[in-house]
């Protein structure tokens, strides 16, 4: 076979083995397509595939097709976290800035500090788990910030399922995740600075504060039909210039949408664009992810890693939506559903995890342990939330 039959072939599984699994196994109510498309590229990887029938791994995932596939989901990925910078709204955060900082804060850094707890015992047992280019905090600080991350795009897709996104509910925990969606990557650039090139990281964050400044004064200024094709333009820019400064691109991406407002684009086609993302091309990044994990260090040790990882995560997040509940004086059980909404983990984390892999900060061990936490803290959300939605009808149209 030729390598462009092989590219196709592997194409042909990413997006149909795992829609098939989706809508034939009618999976929706406790694994939605995303996870779905998550759990296939893991199978159809170099641990699972590559082990039970190598030579089948071998005929559709030479290097060349991996690399082609990896060039697809770097702009997939690009796309997606330039949009999540664009949907970022924090002016109703600020508006309610007493509450939204104290439950973002709590929702994240209890999270983090039992990750970081976890992340210490996985050092204890073996130092297999840490990347060959961290320092040992760079990998406490970046496994803890795994497990407090939530998702904010697929937290609208789940909140959109559940029928509470434009409710009062719904707009208070985007509020909370969209807060700590700017921690999670002020926190990334942190464990990135690369101290041997400080000085092109501070190039970049000077160069792009004036570039997002001419950026913004010309899209505003643009009719609206040519504000995408200059959109798209700048967070290639951003992207190239963030990994040109050690960054990593991925940071770019988001800044670029960061610095963008959603009004320019609409919210209609930002919603539709998104949409399109997650069903063109982002089943491709979920794939290439899959390929990239292993169980060299032994399954059960794999899984053990990230049964704690997600213990952390979860107990994590109850925990510290519970204590934000009890300041704020909540009624009995809202801290509980907020805080199951607020575990979905799925995208944001991988991409988080996809960076610290590229980065040596992390083993292929630990991002397998990370990804399989991540779809079992996203797999949990559904179930749990929709029965705490059913006996807490009240909680839905109760404003901040």
């Amino acid at each position: 076979m030729s390598t462009t039959e092989r590219f196709l072939l592997a194409m042909l599984l990413v997006f149909s083995l795992p829609y098939l699994v989706w809508r034939l196994g009618r999976t929706d109510d406790f694994a939605p397509l995303v996870v779905v498309q998550i759990l296939a590229g893991i199978a159809l990887g170099p641990g699972m595939l590559g082990s039970v029938w190598p030579q089948a791994y071998e005929l559709v995932f030479p290097p060349p097709v991996i690399g082609a596939l990896n060039g697809v989901a770097w702009w997939a990925v690009m796309l997606f976290v330039w949009l999540a910078g664009i949907e970022l709204d924090l002016r109703q955060a600020w508006v309610h800035r007493r509450e939204t900082g104290v439950t973002a804060g709590l929702a994240l850094v209890t999270p983090l500090l039992l990750g970081a707890a976890a992340a210490w015992a996985l050092l204890a047992l073996s130092p297999g788990w840490i990347g060959p280019q961290a320092r040992t905090w760079q990998f406490v600080l970046g496994v803890g910030m795994a497990c407090a991350v939530t998702a904010l795009p697929i937290l609208v897709l789940l909140m959109e399922k559940l029928g509470v996104l434009r409710l009062p509910l719904g707009q208070r925990i985007l509020r909370y995740a969209s807060l700590d969606d700017i921690a999670i990557w002020g926190v990334l650039a942190l464990i990135l600075m690369d101290w041997e090139r400080v000085g092109r990281q501070l190039a970049f964050l000077a160069a792009f504060g004036a570039a997002a400044w001419a950026v913004r004064t010309l899209i505003h200024r643009l009719p609206a039909r040519d504000r995408w094709a200059a959109g798209l333009v700048w967070l290639i820019a951003a992207a190239l210039a963030a990994d040109w400064a050690g960054l990593h691109f991925m940071v770019g991406a988001f800044l670029a949408g960061a610095v963008l407002d959603a009004e320019w684009f609409g919210h209609g086609a930002l919603d539709a664009l998104r949409h399109h993302v997650l069903l063109v091309v982002m089943p491709v990044f979920f794939l290439s992810t899959g390929l990239r994990t292993q169980w060299a260090m032994g399954g059960a040790t794999v899984l053990l890693a990230a049964a704690l990882l997600l213990v952390a995560a979860v107990a994590g997040k109850l925990i510290g939506v519970g204590l934000a509940g009890r300041w704020l004086g909540w009624s009995r059980g809202e801290a509980r559903l907020i805080g199951w909404l607020l575990q979905t983990k799925a995208l944001i984390m991988i991409i988080f995890a996809n960076i610290l892999l590229d980065k040596g900060v992390i083993t292929a061990g630990t991002f397998t342990a990370l990804l399989l936490m991540a779809v079992g803290s996203t797999m949990l959300t559904v179930p749990m939330a929709t029965q705490l939605l059913q006996r807490l009808e009240a909680v839905k149209n109760r404003p901040a």
